[in-house]
């Protein structure tokens, strides 16, 4: 899009657009502090907190591409690419495309609250009174089902995500998807808990709300979506196009697997485009949050401040409306991780102060390199929060660590392995990627990794709970 055109739009919108612009000596300085200091989420009491460099951690987790964007004072100061599309392939630029993935997630809640705006959705409204293409079946008890529920993981919704589709595989329909009609590869989307009664994270949920909008606006999801949301934002490199056309792909940074090495024929497909089908760039996840920031604020006539703040008020486990919400004061601040085949990507905003940044990779153990550059942009910009945290521990016997051994189970998420190295206790949350346990408790475990505990009920014992962040989750040993 032209460049003079989208300032106009924005303009007319009354947001900001923010086009890159030249990085200044001070921002190189905060750039080479950060590429060479990465670090962990968590250090152990009396020692040092290490520190990596970008392309060393790149290579030990065989993350091809990566690219960053920051967010300071209001305005996105700088973005840079680092590594490659593939191995022998172009350089990673600012400009380079990535698969969202489920920060999909919060762009569609954000369409929805356009809707709400517009007084076309009442989030307290029953599903089944917009939808026409399709009927969310209520089960049993026949409860309604809310978009509030729906865009909050608390609709009670099976299916937490989607696998996607590989190259030359026959793609389903929208219906097919929600009714898990070949050639869908999910279960058929339905409630399988009470509306309300817990947080379960459910990208089928957010497939719901796809068909919904299609059917409230009259319009295909991807075009209300990009005239209402991702021009009115001045996301011009952003689009909800699956599968990948040939521009996309002539942009793309293509996907890897968790040894680096690449998916045979590139992207996957998603035609759940709501919960993860969105392809962009860093920078414009910044203005993104740059639009939220100014929502909230009161700036913004792409949504109205009485929305923006429903939409970053928590319901259940930490969850707002497509945002996971941590903080408060000059700490709050809204997030969202996203995660496809092959792309591991991160956003984090606060609600004052005009801070954030963006991190997207092409690599399935791209989260971590990820997390480790958003705490070293948190240090050298000095922001309240998302800093790395020092931990008392004490030893763990190798009868204790016998006694967590074993496969954990986590309701619509997923699993997790505890298994044991030289008496010690080692925790799995990916194929592949294991790290030591310390103790902080008789109860309490912690990783260095991420910011997150397994708090068992007792030891020895079958339940607890995993904290990290706002997310407060069960656990059951399913072995």
């Amino acid at each position: 899009m032209n460049q003079n055109l989208l300032f106009g739009i924005c303009s007319l919108f009354g947001i900001l657009y923010v086009p890159a612009r030249a990085v200044s000596a001070d921002q190189e300085t905060h750039i080479a502090n950060i590429e060479r200091g990465l670090r962990p989420a968590q250090v152990l009491f009396g020692t040092a907190v290490p520190l990596a460099r970008i392309e060393d951690e790149m290579r030990r987790l065989h993350v091809p591409g990566l690219s960053i964007a920051v967010i300071d004072n209001g305005q996105l100061a700088w973005a840079k690419g680092y590594g490659v599309v593939m191995s022998g392939g172009q350089a990673i630029t600012p400009d380079t495309l990535f698969q969202a993935a489920s920060i999909s997630k919060s762009i569609t809640a954000f369409a929805a609250m356009t809707l709400v705006k517009a007084g076309r959705l009442d989030l307290n409204a029953d599903v089944n009174s917009y939808l026409r293409s399709w009927t969310l079946p209520t089960g049993e008890a026949g409860d309604k089902v809310t978009p509030l529920q729906l865009l909050s993981h608390t609709a009670g919704v099976n299916v937490s995500g989607f696998p996607g589709y590989a190259a030359n595989a026959q793609v389903p329909t929208l219906v097919q998807v929600l009714d898990g009609k070949s050639p869908a590869n999910t279960d058929a989307v339905r409630v399988e808990k009470k509306p309300g009664s817990i947080w379960q994270y459910s990208g089928g949920g957010y497939t719901v709300l796809q068909q919904l909008i299609t059917d409230v606006t009259k319009e295909p999801f991807d075009a209300y979506v990009q005239a209402h949301v991702l021009d009115s934002l001045g996301m011009g490199s952003s689009q909800f196009r699956q599968p990948a056309d040939a521009a996309i792909l002539a942009r793309a940074a293509l996907p890897h697997d968790s040894q680096g090495r690449p998916y045979p024929g590139g992207p996957y497909t998603y035609p759940e485009l709501a919960a993860a089908g969105m392809w962009t760039t860093p920078s414009d996840l910044a203005r993104f949050i740059l639009g939220v920031q100014a929502a909230i604020a009161g700036n913004s006539n792409v949504l109205d401040q009485v929305n923006a703040r429903s939409m970053l008020t928590p319901v259940q486990n930490g969850y707002a409306l497509g945002f996971e919400i941590s903080g408060s004061g000059t700490t709050a601040a809204f997030a969202h991780g996203g995660s496809n085949s092959g792309y591991q990507n991160y956003l984090y905003g606060f609600e004052t102060g005009g801070r954030g940044a963006v991190v997207m990779t092409n690599g399935d153990a791209g989260d971590e390199v990820a997390r480790e550059a958003m705490r070293a942009i948190a240090s050298e910009y000095g922001w309240p929060s998302y800093q790395t945290i020092v931990r008392k521990f004490s030893s763990i016997s190798p009868k204790m660590a016998r006694q967590m051994a074993g496969k954990y189970a986590i309701a619509g998420l997923g699993d997790f392995d505890i298994t044991v190295r030289q008496g010690k206790p080692i925790f799995w949350i990916k194929a592949g990627q294991g790290e030591p346990l310390y103790r902080a408790s008789d109860t309490r475990f912690f990783v260095l990794s991420q910011a997150l505990e397994l708090r068992f009920d007792r030891l020895p014992g079958r339940t607890g709970r995993i904290v990290a962040g706002p997310f407060d989750l069960r656990f059951v040993r399913s072995n």
